[in-house]
């Protein structure tokens, strides 16, 4: 079983973010990190190797340094990286990120193709069914629960409320949510061996698109305008001088705001 698990290098979403003057991400001025949800999706393929054999491979478009975010995955157990790095994507939207993705996976073997449901700095969770898309596979999105048998990828799949069981022929894309697994920390033995793994870097070049195809120029959606958060408000401290009192000044602030 032989997957590629697609991955996202972001601000680390702890840090206070600053825009350019386009509306994208300065992300030159923040930490970068590999993306929490994908490293759900890194976790459930390495499962997938333990149980089934095979090899996982973690794909990263970005720039230069996403190299870190590829190596963390390989510390965790990945066996192999491919980076897709070239000035010419920055600013890819999520339609020409996964058309340029889906390039680099055609010169890739795989059975599946996993990502985790979305990325914390854009939060589209457009790529897995663009990447898809792009593929002609079949999509199999929120996955709760990853099995493989009788030559078909089977998933529980997370609605509200509870979830459906789908199952498809691979090769197949899937991404997965927060609860599917428990992401395993990298091992000093893990992060040691990540050095000597190999990460084949490809450009844009490399993927034989039309110039306009990526980055500014092939961008099908545009940030027209940034509105930062409003600052939280001071929250209210009351002091009642009983329980009663207490229970009476919560129910009449719950009603206030109809809560109740």
């Amino acid at each position: 079983m032989n997957v590629v698990v697609c991955v996202k290098q972001v601000p680390d979403t702890t840090a206070r973010k600053e825009f350019l003057p386009d509306n994208r991400i300065n992300r030159a001025a923040v930490e970068n990190v590999i993306n929490p949800f994908d490293e759900y999706a890194i976790e459930e393929a390495l499962r997938l190797k333990e149980s089934q054999g095979g090899s996982v491979t973690i794909l990263t478009m970005g720039p230069p340094s996403a190299e870190d975010s590829i190596r963390k995955a390989l510390a965790m157990g990945a066996d192999s990286g491919v980076l897709v790095t070239d000035p010419a994507l920055e600013g890819s939207d999520a339609w020409s990120t996964a058309l340029v993705l889906s390039r680099a996976l055609a010169r890739l073997d795989y059975d599946l193709v996993m990502t985790g449901m979305e990325s914390t700095d854009a939060r589209t969770g457009l790529v897995p069914a663009a990447l898809a898309e792009q593929l002609k596979l079949a999509s199999l999105t929120y996955a709760s629960r990853v099995e493989i048998a009788d030559g078909k990828v089977r998933v529980n799949r997370q609605i509200p409320g509870g979830y459906q069981e789908v199952e498809a022929v691979y090769p197949a894309v899937v991404s997965v949510v927060k609860g599917v697994n428990e992401p395993r920390y990298p091992s000093l033995k893990g992060i040691m061996a990540a050095k000597r793994k190999e990460i084949q870097k490809l450009g844009f070049s490399d993927l034989d698109l039309p110039a306009d195809s990526a980055g500014k120029t092939g961008e099908k959606a545009k940030a027209v305008e940034v509105t930062p958060r409003p600052e939280k408000p001071a929250g209210e401290v009351i002091r009642p001088d009983s329980p009663e009192a207490a229970a009476g000044a919560i129910a009449d602030f719950l009603q206030a705001h109809k809560f109740i």
